[in-house]
């Protein structure tokens, strides 16, 4: 890893940093490619999870894409649940040569096969650069994926959350949390108040 590499992830992650809470059901994902020390093409993912930052940042680049750098802050995809092209095939026939990563996805659809396909087709990948830093864009997807319920915080106001966690305090919050989680809500917040001592109570706010 160089200054460089940072350097660009760090803009990856900005960018994907402003789509937070607009994403959902997917994580919000920035792309930088790199030429030289010049950006070709870059993005983040769209409004409701669909283009991802890949399939909107390699058009961008064109031609200029091959033999380039691609940063991404989470491990393409290796696979789509719609069937469509993977984001790692993407950069496949954009015919990047090098791939760095932020953090590896645990989801069936990449939970390695992105970074493992684009190396046995020839590319350097590189994984876990500056992933302290992307933590926070992943932490409710990830939480998702482990508990099927999406992550709960105190918010003043909800600003990168996806959505307001609305419910009576005496209500099975287990259950109502669930719920959202199946609807592909990811990261949700709460004010201070009787509802977030409620779901301290249970284990259930992220501090």
């Amino acid at each position: 890893m160089s200054g460089s590499d940072e350097v660009w992830m760090a803009r990856a992650i900005d960018l994907a940093t402003g789509r937070m809470g607009r994403t959902w059901p997917n994580p919000a994902v920035g792309c930088v490619i790199v030429a030289g020390d010049e950006v070709v093409g870059e993005a983040a993912t769209a409004d409701g999870g669909r283009p991802h930052a890949e399939e909107q940042a390699v058009p961008l680049a064109g031609e200029a894409a091959r033999g380039a750098t691609a940063y991404v802050t989470m491990e393409p995809c290796g696979a789509r649940s719609s069937g469509r092209t993977s984001c790692a095939q993407f950069l496949l026939d954009a015919g990047v040569a090098r791939v760095v990563v932020a953090a590896v996805d645990p989801s069936p659809f990449a939970a390695g096969r992105g970074v493992e396909r684009l190396r046995k087709a020839g590319l350097e990948v590189e994984t876990g650069v500056l992933a302290d830093r992307a933590a926070v864009l992943y932490e409710g997807y990830l939480h998702r994926v482990e508990t099927g319920r999406p992550m709960v915080r105190l918010s003043e106001d909800g600003a990168g959350f996806d959505a307001r966690f609305a419910a009576s305090p005496k209500a099975d919050l287990t259950t109502e949390l669930t719920r959202l989680g199946e609807a592909g809500y990811t990261r949700v917040w709460v004010g201070p108040g009787e509802l977030a001592e409620a779901l301290s109570a249970q284990g259930l706010l992220t501090v």
